[in-house]
């Protein structure tokens, strides 16, 4: 499958939510997974897109949205939680690499917000460094329930808006790469049953996240 060559913030959610229809119908078609391709990528890499993702076995990018070798810049921790290394990450993937897209990927049944919602509410203590984990996705937790929401969707989707927020906010490589409109910064939310990825947030993609909701 040889793809048109990705160059605006646009083209390349379109490209990524191709793919994950295909995978959603059962209808793959396993991209740059071959050996030329395999080649092709050795010199260099050229990743159309950025996913900084939950690392739950269950959220493989390149098979969720059907892509290939060379295709994502993948960053995952639990719950998409995001220290300095992992912001150097992905300003490496937005600002070295070029990719146009940045995606925060989060998904339902997420063990992370549902850990730290168990510590809010019922004082449920986590030891190690999973503590670190529960901080940081704590004030996602504390602004759903301030909005008087009760539905673990409506937390995930908490959690993936204030993480989008959080690397605009932080990152100023992100912030003037968005605000040039050289990159969009999108939050997906993936539904393990039956695989599809919908939008809850985008910056620097207006019109498609209109649609999406329309």
């Amino acid at each position: 499958m040889s793809d048109i060559q990705v160059t605006t913030p646009q083209d390349a959610f379109e490209m990524l939510l191709a793919g994950n229809q295909r995978f959603v119908a059962g209808t793959p078609v396993h991209p740059n997974q071959d050996a030329a391709r395999r080649a092709e990528t050795a010199p260099a890499q050229n990743p159309f897109a950025v996913i900084f993702g939950c690392s739950d076995s269950r959220l493989a990018a390149e098979i969720i949205f059907d892509r290939g070798l060379g295709d994502l810049f993948v960053v995952r921790t639990a719950g998409h939680v995001a220290g300095s290394e992992v912001l150097g990450s992905i300003e490496y993937g937005a600002s070295v690499l070029g990719a146009p897209l940045v995606v925060v990927l989060g998904h339902d049944a997420c063990g992370a917000v549902a850990a730290t919602r168990s510590a809010v509410e019922d004082g449920t203590a986590v030891g190690g460094y999973v503590r670190d984990v529960i901080e940081r996705v704590t004030p996602s937790v504390l602004a759903a329930r301030a909005a008087g929401h009760t539905e673990d969707a409506d937390f995930i989707s908490a959690h993936i808006r204030l993480t989008v927020d959080l690397l605009l906010e932080r990152s100023r490589v992100l912030a003037d790469e968005a605000e040039a409109g050289r990159m969009a910064v999108v939050g997906l939310s993936y539904r393990l049953a039956d695989g599809t990825a919908r939008v809850v947030t985008a910056r620097g993609l207006d019109s498609v996240l209109a649609a999406a909701s329309s």
